[in-house]
């Protein structure tokens, strides 16, 4: 059986040469930062447990995070943290009627990643 298909199918399906619009790439960052703060919670806990548990856990906990790697992981999990915060504003706007004109949707997403890039220079001026 042959079945008929009114549109051609695409024949180019090269990922480089898709351009995805701003909004979409606001979104996917929203969830891939959903997805890091998910996992972070874990390392934080474990974090705060070693802290908590004894004056020598505390000092083990304030030597792991002394190390400069330790200090960055942190400072993008506040980014990550951050940024989801206030892209799920947007978002919630956006369910409530507001931004969802492409102008508008556009400026919003700019909009939101101002706001993440002074939180995230904050969150720098936390860790360090």
């Amino acid at each position: 059986m042959t079945v008929k298909v009114k549109k051609p199918r695409p024949v180019n399906l090269d990922l480089q040469t898709i351009r995805f619009p701003l909004t979409a790439i606001a979104s996917i960052v929203h969830r891939v930062s959903g997805v890091i703060t998910f996992v972070s919670i874990s390392i934080l806990l474990w974090l705060l447990n070693m802290s908590l548990s004894s004056p020598e856990g505390f000092a083990s906990a304030a030597d792991i995070v002394d190390s400069f790697f330790v200090k960055f992981v942190l400072w993008g999990i506040l980014t990550a943290l951050f940024y989801h915060i206030v892209v799920g504003i947007r978002h919630l706007m956006m369910d409530m009627g507001y931004f969802e004109e492409m102008e508008t949707g556009i400026a919003s997403a700019k909009v939101s990643f101002a706001i993440t890039a002074v939180l995230s220079v904050f969150a720098g001026g936390l860790v360090w």
